[in-house]
């Protein structure tokens, strides 16, 4: 077995940028050479950095002073390298030409830093015969195996502050404000700034929403002297389709602030918080679970623990069977007891009990 002074370890930041990547790269790259005396290689736009072979060695003055950044300073992309049909079939796979690449640079090991989609493509890297650790981001937290994810913590806090700040137009204007939020098909993010926002409504994938539901709440509001309320979305709930069964070229706030004012007659305006929830400096909390994630990654490599993904769980760092995560979607859970909590503080969820 390879001594770890002398492994040679990729790292690579595949999906959407998230706050806490550099932090993530810190804590792996750092602690690989400090303490295990590994070589650093940071490939660069994700899985298209492994497949067209772009890499720098990196020094630990590399690594040095990016706690606090936003971003990857390896940069990232959303190439699947085994999707079907993506390349000439007269050339070799990506897959073949990633092997290519980490067998004649001599690497030990490949850590992937991703969501979903990067922790499936990670598992597939591993069958086809590469070492691979995988260290879970993503602002939606919906990846299964870790309790939290780094980044999620940060987009709370700037989809919170956003709330914060519509209450006050909302109340001058006296209008129902409808705040959009990301999350795909899990509603972590929308729930947890929803709560920490004063969300009078919180319409999450996971429980289904009504309609009339809606509107006879906003309704009895009004009615009890309360002429505006906060609508917080996620935009991954169902948009009905048009009658002709053609789709809605519309967002899900969109389309909840346009039945809102036709069914309640009041003035109602949706906010779309887009690509603002996923930029800037990562929270202390983001931080912190990065480089416990990511120092925790290079002890992993120094174990020969690959095929893992490196968890968070019960505030301990655990390693994860990547087999176990791969395909699986971890969404809010209809009897959480944050959801059981804010329906007593008569926040709606759309959904009658």
């Amino acid at each position: 077995m390879t001594s770890s002074k002398n492994m040679k370890i990729g790292i690579l930041t595949a999906g959407g940028d998230c706050p806490g990547l550099n932090a993530a790269i810190r804590g792996i790259g750092k602690t690989a050479a400090l303490k295990y005396g590994m070589e650093v290689y940071g490939f660069s736009s994700g899985y298209l950095g492994l497949v067209n072979n772009e890499y720098k060695k990196l020094s630990v003055r590399d690594m040095s002073g990016i706690l606090t950044v936003g971003g990857t300073i390896l940069g990232t992309s959303r190439e699947k390298p085994f999707k079907k049909n993506d390349y000439n079939k007269y050339i070799r796979s990506k897959p073949e030409q990633i092997k290519e690449n980490v067998e004649k640079l001599g690497l030990d090991c490949v850590v992937c830093i991703g969501g979903n989609g990067t922790m499936k493509t990670a598992w597939k890297l591993q069958q086809a015969g590469i070492n691979v650790i995988g260290v879970p981001k993503t602002i939606d937290n919906d990846i299964w195996g870790t309790d939290r994810t780094f980044g999620f913590d940060s987009a709370v806090n700037i989809a919170t502050e956003a709330i914060d700040r519509i209450h006050t137009t909302a109340n001058s204007h006296k209008r129902i404000m409808v705040v959009e939020v990301m999350g795909h098909d899990a509603g972590w993010l929308t729930l947890f700034s929803g709560v920490a926002g004063g969300g009078d409504v919180i319409l999450i994938p996971e429980i289904p929403y009504e309609r009339a539901v809606l509107k006879e709440y906003i309704l009895k509001r009004y009615e009890e002297g309360k002429p505006y309320s906060i609508v917080v979305v996620a935009e991954g709930i169902n948009v009905p389709p048009k009658k002709n069964g053609e789709k809605r070229n519309k967002s899900a706030g969109n389309y909840i602030a346009e039945i809102i004012q036709k069914d309640t007659g009041l003035e109602t305006r949706p906010t779309i918080l887009g690509y603002i929830q996923r930029g800037g400096s990562p929270s202390p909390a983001d931080r912190i679970l990065a480089s416990k994630l990511g120092s925790y990654t290079a002890q992993m490599i120094s174990e020969g623990k690959f095929g893992h993904m490196a968890a968070s769980k019960n505030n301990k760092v655990v390693a994860v069977p990547l087999k176990e995560v791969a395909g699986k979607l971890k969404v809010v859970p209809a009897d959480l007891p944050l959801i059981n909590q804010a329906r007593a503080l008569d926040t709606c969820f759309g959904a009658r009990l």
